[in-house]
């Protein structure tokens, strides 16, 4: 074994951790959020939150699955709402399990599960909130941008 592979092999393990890690990480972020009233769900109510107010916005999540991955509109709003975010530094992370974030998030007054494409974690511009949590986050996507992952996927730990 070379010590390209060898490194390549340490590399990888890190980068699964540090995957796990900001699952973790997210799953907290979220249900703290909720708790505190700081979540904004849906695609169409987290546009009219970042064209209201912005610098609200403290942490955006985009996920979908395979059965979204051909939706063309989903993916134009993906689009729009990640240029938003890189214009106005919002860390943004892509999910590829709807279902769980679904769960995290809850359901609305009719028993119907919310639109989970794009979740938005806010915070009052005069007090901003602080949670553990999200500064991990922002380190990890900070990290992910330092090696051009703009965009960085997270996987939410197994319930």
């Amino acid at each position: 074994m070379t010590l390209e592979e060898i490194n390549g092999q340490e590399n990888t393990m890190e980068n699964t951790d540090r995957v796990q890690s900001a699952g973790a990480a997210l799953e907290e972020l979220l249900i703290a959020a909720k708790k505190q009233d700081y979540l904004t769900v849906g695609v169409y109510e987290s546009a009219k939150v970042m064209n209201v107010d912005p610098d609200s916005v403290a942490f955006c999540v985009l996920a979908t699955d395979e059965e979204y991955e051909g939706d063309i509109a989903l993916q134009i709003h993906f689009t729009l709402i990640q240029a938003f975010c890189f214009d106005n530094d919002i860390n943004v992370v892509r999910v590829n399990d709807i279902e769980r974030l679904a769960d995290l998030v809850g359901a609305e007054e009719s028993g119907e599960p919310k639109d989970a494409h794009c979740i938005l974690v806010t915070s009052p511009s005069a007090n901003p909130w602080k949670d553990p949590a999200l500064d991990t986050l922002s380190l990890f996507c900070e990290e992910s941008r330092s090696a051009y992952d703009w965009v960085p996927s997270i996987t939410l730990p197994e319930r």
